[in-house]
């Protein structure tokens, strides 16, 4: 058992696109769904897809150019178990000025940071993705 589980996730689909790997599977959760779909929205991953057997598991499909080049070149956990981090929606991160992807969990569930900003919300910053 992991204790941050948020970490293996992402852990997860760095060594997949290193092995350039078609999917990954990991073990299911709500946040795990949410930061997923924020994922596909943005169109960092392919697609994902929560089986239905036991244990549930996300299957994610990865997304590569023309090339073999990896659509996530870095994904970087921002707040830990250990350590949260919080921001109002002035002080949420601009990754790669505009062209990466904060993931943020807000009252309203998870969104980019982008959203966010547009909703006028703060929450705890989940992870960035370049």
């Amino acid at each position: 058992m992991s204790s941050d589980p948020i970490s293996d996730m992402l852990t997860t689909i760095r060594n997949g696109l290193k092995a350039r790997l078609y999917s990954v599977k990991i073990p299911a959760s709500h946040l795990k769904c949410e930061i997923a779909r924020v994922l596909k929205q943005a169109g960092y991953i392919g697609d994902f897809v929560l089986t239905t057997d036991f244990p549930a598991q996300i299957v994610i499909t990865l997304k590569y150019s023309d090339k073999a080049v990896p659509a996530i070149t870095e994904m970087k956990r921002i707040s830990k178990p250990g350590l949260r981090k919080y921001v109002s929606v002035g002080q949420i991160p601009s990754v790669l000025d505009g062209m990466g992807l904060a993931i943020v969990s807000t009252s309203k569930g998870v969104m980019s940071g982008v959203e966010a900003k547009k909703a006028r919300l703060g929450g705890e910053i989940i992870c960035t993705v370049a």
